[in-house]
């Protein structure tokens, strides 16, 4: 597939004008991250507080790593009037984005001495229309890319991952230049923010909506449902409880385990415990879900689905909007391989994770000042990424994006180890370059085979729901386990050169996973591109 393509022709898939509001849209996604990452965590060290307390403060991205759980709304659900006039992915996005700006400006209203709770508050509102912000936008450049083979998904993810990046480092980098002066506080910074977020929003008015028959779709499927509500008794009502199980575990695995009951299960293993259970339940929800989708491939769909019950039609719109989307992946791939694809998205960033949300902890420690943070960890990161995005993804369109991971992931883990030499070195300002420069390949590189791969595994119907899934169980290893990050640090009494060691180490086991699973996905993504070839040919 892919080294039949000269460079040529390799270069002519950016050619493509939609990859130009792709890009916006992942400056546009990317952006939030600032407000409540790295800004933030500047804002919460100039204050003083503790590398624990910062790194718990990151527990507001867990929206991040939950966001499937109302993704599904994203794909069915229309905005009143804005829907109509702007369609389904521009009009969702447009209304994350208004709120992202309030929220922004009422944190510039803050002081973070005596008002933490209120700017925890705002953070979170940030963080929850963010994540669902990303889902609007991850579904719009699907969807926009969805009727081409996949090294336009490739093609896609560079520009989505340079967008996103010049959100977060390009962007980033402005808070931290303009706190450097004495004339600029943080509250006054987010003003800067919110403004920035404002002129963003300019990019859905001037895009088209992408066009497809989901809605069509979705209401045949709920048909399907209607059709055997009043045959199948309650075993339609059965799965919809099992969702609400699976969603309860993991939320109450992000807000930090609860009353937990440590006399029965030790703290140490209660990760594993609900990880292992939310396996069970998801085995036990496909093989709920094969034996509902036997039974409605074998009913006719009633003749009038008005004679139907409230309870029925209402249930009948849950399947459809909740369930169908998982039913759908995991019929395509079957329940073996759904759950191996989901197990190596959840391990694959997760040293990643552990070495970003304590960097510019790290940084100030070490002896940078908030200026050389700016010039040096975004500046250079930004430009990094940008080009080394666009190279991976060259990469990945002419030789596949199974090779573009393994090389991805190894680049990644070796780059943390630059990270350790820097700690025993200390402020060293071309060391910080180089490391930086390092860094910011590697990830670029790993980051668009793995946007390319969750893309090219949704289902065109199920975008916005397929996408959140994949995504979420890869943030929520990084916000999830990366919100300890601070807590390592502390019980490694401070050594920061064991510490990015450890994380090196971390990118190794999802990339024996990846190893494991190759061949089937191989097979996904050429049977993919062949479905691409046969509609060019009929056409």
């Amino acid at each position: 597939m892919a080294t039949t393509h000269s460079f040529a022709d390799t270069l002519s898939y950016f050619k493509n004008r939609r990859l130009l509001s792709i890009f916006f849209f992942g400056v546009a996604s990317g952006y939030p991250w600032v407000m409540t990452g790295s800004a933030m965590s500047g804002w919460l060290k100039d204050e003083g507080l503790s590398r624990s307390s910062i790194g718990l403060f990151g527990l507001i991205f867990v929206t991040y790593s939950i966001n499937f759980l109302w993704s599904p709304l994203v794909d069915r659900l229309k905005i009143p009037f804005l829907t109509m006039k702007m369609g389904q992915r521009r009009s969702w996005i447009l209304c994350t984005q208004l709120i992202i700006v309030l929220a922004t400006l009422q944190l510039s209203q803050l002081n973070a001495a005596n008002q933490l709770s209120s700017i925890a508050l705002f953070g979170l509102i940030i963080a929850l229309f963010g994540a669902t912000q990303d889902i609007a936008i991850d579904a719009y450049r699907i969807d926009i890319l969805a009727n081409d083979d996949s090294n336009y998904m490739a093609a896609g993810a560079a520009m989505a991952t340079a967008g996103w990046w010049t959100g977060f480092a390009g962007l980033g980098s402005i808070p931290f230049l303009l706190v450097d002066s004495p004339n600029w506080q943080w509250p006054e910074v987010y003003t800067v923010l919110a403004i920035i977020m404002a002129i963003l929003i300019i990019t859905v008015f001037v895009v088209q909506e992408p066009k497809n028959d989901r809605e069509q779709v979705l209401n045949a499927i709920q048909n399907r449902y209607l059709s055997i509500m009043p045959t199948q008794g309650h075993r339609p009502l059965a799965i919809l409880l099992i969702l609400p199980i699976i969603f309860i575990a993991i939320i109450y695995a992000n807000v930090g385990y609860p009353a937990w009951p440590e006399t029965f299960i030790s703290n140490q293993y209660r990760f594993i415990f609900i990880t292992f259970s939310v396996v069970c339940l998801l085995f036990l929800f496909s093989q709920q879900l094969s034996r509902l989708n036997q039974s409605v491939r074998s009913k006719e769909i009633l003749s009038s689905a008005a004679r139907v019950r409230f309870s029925h039609k209402l249930t009948a719109w849950l399947l459809a909007t909740l369930v169908s989307p998982i039913q759908e992946f995991f019929d395509r791939n079957g329940t073996k391989l759904a759950i191996s694809i989901l197990l190596f998205i959840f391990l694959f960033k997760l040293g990643e994770a552990y070495l970003g949300r304590m960097s510019i902890v790290f940084y100030r420690e070490v002896g940078f000042s908030n200026s050389d943070i700016a010039y040096y960890s975004k500046m250079i990161n930004w430009a990094t990424t940008i080009v080394f995005s666009l190279i991976g993804s060259v990469f990945t369109i002419r030789y596949g994006i199974l090779k573009g991971l393994f090389i991805g992931g190894i680049a990644m883990a070796s780059s943390n180890l630059l990270f350790a030499v820097m700690a025993i070195v200390g402020p060293n300002k071309l060391l910080f370059a180089g490391t930086v420069f390092v860094d910011g390949f590697t990830s670029a590189w790993g980051s668009v085979a793995f946007v390319a791969l969750l893309s090219v595994l949704c289902n065109k119907t199920f975008t916005a729901s397929q996408y959140a899934l994949m995504v979420s169980l890869g943030t929520f290893g990084r916000v999830m386990l990366g919100s300890y990050s601070g807590i390592i640090v502390d019980w490694l009494d401070g050594n920061w050169a064991l510490f990015f060691v450890l994380t090196a180490f971390m990118v190794i086991p999802s990339l024996l996973f990846l190893y494991a699973i190759r061949k089937p996905l191989t097979l996904l993504i050429e049977k993919n591109d062949a479905e691409f070839e046969n509609k060019v040919n009929a056409k």
